[in-house]
């Protein structure tokens, strides 16, 4: 059975991938850009995770239009300006932290755009207090007394997919090493799949062969352009009634491997203010299990997991082939040297580090070490 510390590879025409072990560090949105841009908060915050001892780590959601940022402190990679500040911040950060390979997640925030930081509330922005014109699928507001978003017509759905075409070909240029597509917690691409956002009566809408149509365009489009590992975050469950179902996941994840797909992460939920989610323990680990088997592409499981048994557990059981943490990486920045240090398995980190282990826990860096005189 494979191990958390086991080396995991994809390989494609353009080189394919390697990762030194099999941890991700999962999206986590910052809502600190400026105007899209990144700046140094995302300097000090990357290179604390690329220094994780993680195997693998995901830039946040990162919109391919300007008016898909969830907030006005979203980060953006749609024009010059945008692209010049996450190159230059992310190359700073790479050169200050082991080579570890990046994923950047490209996103719209379809009817969830134009949303107040979290700390500010969270809620819809006006246009006049300083937000903007939202779209979706379907003229259905995300919340009850929310502004209604603009239905997309066709000319905006080429728009967005183009839209993503162009931000996956930009990240291939910074030598960013792979591209999830964020079709999870309730944004636009997700907002297609799930019925309870999407009302259409054209090819886009109504049956499950509909509703898929648009995401799986956006993929083959990004698939035609990028070469490197290409993948899409999926909310498995909307946690509501008549909604997104964990079955048609699986289906979705069936259908993205025929379009070329090189792995899918499983998440859940945010679609709705109306979910009733079932948190526990590795609350989503279930839904991965569906994907994998059904579909055969590597997946991402995330969602509580949080001890380095538990994680190298999922794995044994066959259950995911990666183990993604998000918000336990801001709380211990070093959970991959914990978890190497509980489960026997090695990590690389900079030489200012190497004597920093406390006594007893025996050696988990992978580099030669250096005395102290």
């Amino acid at each position: 059975m494979p191990n958390l510390f086991d080396s995991f590879e994809w390989s494609r025409p353009a080189g394919g991938l390697t990762l030194p072990n099999r941890v991700v560090v999962a999206p986590m949105c910052q809502y600190s850009a400026r105007d899209g841009c990144a700046n140094d908060w995302h300097l000090a915050h990357w290179v604390s995770l690329l220094n994780s001892g993680a195997g693998w780590v995901m830039i946040e959601a990162t919109a391919v239009t300007e008016e898909g940022r969830i907030t006005p402190g979203c980060l953006g990679l749609y024009n010059e300006a945008t692209a010049h500040a996450l190159n230059d911040h992310l190359q700073r950060a790479r050169r200050q932290a082991p080579p570890v390979p990046v994923c950047l997640q490209l996103s719209h925030a379809g009817r969830k755009a134009s949303s107040a930081e979290p700390w500010n509330g969270g809620g819809l922005i006006g246009v006049s207090d300083g937000g903007w014109h939202t779209v979706a699928p379907s003229a259905l507001p995300h919340a009850a007394g929310e502004s209604t978003p603009a239905a997309l017509d066709a000319a905006g759905l080429e728009r967005i997919c183009q839209a993503f075409v162009a931000s996956a070909k930009q990240a291939a240029a910074m030598g960013i090493e792979a591209v999830e597509l964020h079709a999870a917690h309730g944004y636009l691409l997700h907002e297609f799949l799930s019925p309870v956002a999407n009302h259409r009566t054209d090819q886009y809408g109504g049956n499950f062969e509909g509703r898929i149509r648009y995401p799986l365009q956006v993929f083959a489009a990004v698939r035609q352009a990028y070469e490197g590992v290409l993948g899409m975050r999926i909310s498995a469950s909307d946690w509501v009634e008549n909604g997104w179902t964990p079955e048609e996941t699986a289906d979705l994840a069936w259908h993205l491997r025929q379009a070329g797909a090189d792995f899918v992460h499983i998440s859940s939920g945010g679609v709705s203010p109306q979910q009733k989610i079932a948190i526990g323990p590795g609350y989503q680990v279930p839904f991965a299990r569906m994907a994998k088997q059904k579909s055969g592409l590597p997946t991402i499981a995330v969602g509580l997991i949080t001890d380095p048994a538990q994680a190298n557990q999922v794995l044994a059981n066959g259950d995911a082939d990666l183990v993604a943490l998000a918000r336990a990486f801001l709380y211990n920045p070093r959970w991959g040297w914990a978890a190497a240090a509980a489960l026997g398995g090695e990590v690389t980190a900079n030489a200012q580090y190497w004597r920093c282990l406390p006594p007893g826990t025996g050696r988990i860096f992978g580099d030669i070490h250096v005395g102290m005189r």
